[in-house]
């Protein structure tokens, strides 16, 4: 995940993470952790920063979908929204492998501008093969309001 500067928000992502097996390793077993002390049973999107020194610290914890997910929708065998279901209703899990690379962009409102949402360039984009756009039917924006994904 890549952080607005100003917005303090993710700005777009890459999955898979581009991180070594030993950082990989330890955010698995720092998230176990978090899920395993709170007790929780669903989804629960635990969002870590790497240190520039590779040290992974814990940002966030959300009990629910989260944004920094929303890409697996399309690129993973089992969403995080179906994982979560089948969770909460004790169904068998799904497989969340990837089945393909994936990246999502946030669509932020225009820094300096409030009004009602307009989207631009929205043909171009959707004309372009394995993009998938999720808007999320706001009628009025604000700078760098979170009102879609791509």
């Amino acid at each position: 995940m890549v952080f607005h500067p100003e917005a303090n928000l993710v700005e777009y992502l890459f999955a898979p993470a581009a991180i070594s097996k030993t950082i990989a390793t330890e955010a698995d077993v720092l998230a176990r952790r978090v899920i395993e002390t709170l007790g929780l049973v669903g989804l629960l999107a635990v969002e870590m920063f790497v240190t520039r020194e590779g040290k992974v610290l814990v940002n966030e914890v959300a009990p629910r979908p989260h944004n920094s997910g929303h890409h697996t929708i399309e690129a993973n065998r089992t969403s995080q929204y179906e994982q979560h279901w089948r969770a909460v209703l004790n169904l068998p899990l799904g497989e969340t492998n990837a089945t393909s690379p994936a990246a999502m962009v946030n669509l932020l409102g225009e820094e300096g501008y409030s009004g009602p949402a307009r989207y631009e360039g929205l043909d171009a984009v959707l004309a372009m093969p394995g993009v998938y756009v999720h808007l999320y039917g706001k009628s009025i924006t604000k700078p760098f309001r979170k009102i879609g994904r791509a």
